[in-house]
């Protein structure tokens, strides 16, 4: 159940789910040390922000870009001394599932209910060389944790029980990319928005972008699934290095077209170096999201000051009444780029059909993906003929003390065939027979991270597709690709690692032994 009217005194939440409101908020990225200017210059620009009243929260980053830097909650409670409310980033990278139950314990008790659950970017250079990437959960699995936090009762499989303590009182926020250069890319985008808002989404900002009928097509799509959900637009203000770096690529996630690259370096050659000019367009897409019924903006960008975002404000609020006209000049989507729907001749928006290649199912089968699932539903489903001869073959080597045996046996006929792990908490079957802990540099079992670009996995660019495109590819040339739309795979048990998990499917599938996820 959504915490909407949980705190009576939070107005970020009051204008967030009010429809007559526009909300506005502003994103702030801490940087190494707890004493630096940064953060000084930080400090400065919520206390203005909390004087002048316009904007309803700043939101807070953890680690952005995967570099290390000061945790959120300690210039949050600061801000919120201040009057202004606050939305820590509550990234899945760098801890495991009780480190969050921890944090989230500690960021309840000093009252920072409002969430932006990612799933977080991967570790960039440490002390001594790289970290180890930690992603214990991904967001879907976050939100579900964060929900049983809400209620007070929480699960705990080590125990075979519920835990109980007094509820929580979360807001959870999730971020969402329709900035997508492939059609399957895009699609996996939207399949894991469905399982975000399954698993208890309160509300939606998008990724950073610049093209209008990208923004609006994010509305069409809510509307047209029945979804409610209040949507913040991002509203990303880059310097030129910036934008350098995101249309290079070098930025997971984040796309400047060629067109708006090139808008930009015109831009330069002016006095300010197009500072004023990347303001307006700041103001122009303001503007926009309010005219197209974006519950609100996130406004964001390297080294601005009150003064920016004031200019920003006050342009938006002139251009607000001819939104349409101003929406015309934020075309950047590049011609043949992945739009959901069919493009408006005349508003030059989205026509409510689909656009064709969403619908399009790709050419070619896969054989290995027929295969395994023929020797799955032969052996592993309980209907199949062969489900009675490989449980008992199972469950009796176990009995005869040959666990061991039988692991190692599966271990090797899975290694050659999917390069797996040996998790013992096997996943093949719901993710098209690929190996999420040999193919996912996240380990995500519940759709794609956002940083994909162009099918390439957002660690190894060039050099490793992404794992959920792959999915993808299986799936939709069966027919399938709907299922990445609904369920929840739980985390991985690691009790279970070097185990056989097709011992441990069949003794799941005992009554007296307590079904993992039932």
């Amino acid at each position: 159940m959504s915490n909407q009217s949980s705190d009576l005194g939070s107005a970020f939440r009051r204008s967030l789910f009010d429809p007559q409101q526009f909300t506005i908020t502003f994103e702030l990225v801490p940087s190494r040390g707890g004493h630096s200017k940064g953060q000084s210059r930080l400090m400065e620009l919520a206390r203005l922000a909390a004087a002048d009243g316009r904007l309803q929260a700043v939101s807070i980053t953890e680690n952005a870009g995967g570099h290390p830097a000061l945790s959120p909650e300690v210039l949050a409670e600061e801000i919120q001394g201040l009057g202004l409310e606050v939305i820590n980033h509550f990234s899945c990278k760098d801890k495991n599932r009780n480190q969050m139950e921890s944090l989230l314990f500690s960021w309840d008790r000093l009252g920072l209910h409002n969430l932006l659950v990612l799933s977080g970017d991967y570790p960039q250079g440490g002390y001594q060389g790289r970290p180890k990437p930690v992603f214990d959960l991904d967001s879907v699995q976050a939100l579900a944790l964060i929900g049983q936090m809400n209620q007070g009762r929480l699960a705990d499989q080590g125990r075979n029980a519920a835990l109980e303590f007094t509820p929580t009182a979360f807001l959870r926020g999730v971020a969402f990319s329709p900035f997508k250069l492939l059609p399957s890319e895009l699609f996996l985008q939207y399949a894991k928005l469905h399982r975000k808002i399954g698993a208890g989404a309160d509300y939606i900002i998008t990724q950073l972008g610049y093209d209008a009928r990208k923004f609006h097509e994010v509305l069409l799509y809510l509307h047209r699934q029945g979804f409610k959900l209040p949507v913040l637009g991002n509203v990303f203000i880059p310097n030129l290095t910036v934008a350098r770096l995101m249309h290079q690529g070098a930025v997971p996630g984040c796309v400047i077209p060629d067109s708006l690259y090139q808008q930009i370096l015109s831009e330069a050659e002016a006095p300010d170096r197009g500072r004023r000019a990347r303001l307006v367009r700041a103001a122009r897409l303001l503007a926009v999201l309010k005219g197209l019924g974006y519950a609100g903006a996130h406004i964001g960008g390297p080294g601005l000051a009150f003064a920016d975002l004031d200019l920003v404000l006050n342009l938006a609020q002139e251009m607000a009444g001819n939104w349409q006209e101003e929406a015309r000049q934020l075309h950047y989507w590049p011609e043949g780029a992945a739009c959901y729907f069919a493009r408006d001749p005349d508003s030059g928006l989205n026509l409510p059909a689909l656009h064709p290649e969403l619908t399009a199912r790709p050419l070619g089968l896969f054989p290995a993906y027929e295969l395994s699932q023929r020797v799955h539903e032969l052996f592993f489903v309980p209907r199949g003929a062969g489900f009675p001869l490989a449980r008992g073959l199972c469950l009796g080597l176990a009995r005869r003390g040959q666990e061991v045996l039988l692991a190692r046996v599966e271990h090797v006929i899975k290694l050659l065939l999917f390069g797996c792990r040996n998790c013992g908490d096997c996943r093949l079957a719901e993710l098209a027979y690929l190996c999420p802990q040999a193919g996912c540099a996240k380990y995500m079992l519940n759709g794609p991270c956002g940083g994909s670009q162009n099918g390439w996995c957002e660690v190894y660019p060039g050099r490793r597709r992404c794992f959920y495109v792959r999915i993808h590819e299986r799936l939709a040339a069966h027919g399938l690709a709907d299922a990445l739309k609904t369920g929840l795979l739980p985390p991985r048990d690691w009790a279970r690692n070097d185990t056989s998990s097709w011992l441990n499917f069949f003794r799941d599938l005992e009554p007296e032994s307590g079904a993992r996820g039932q």
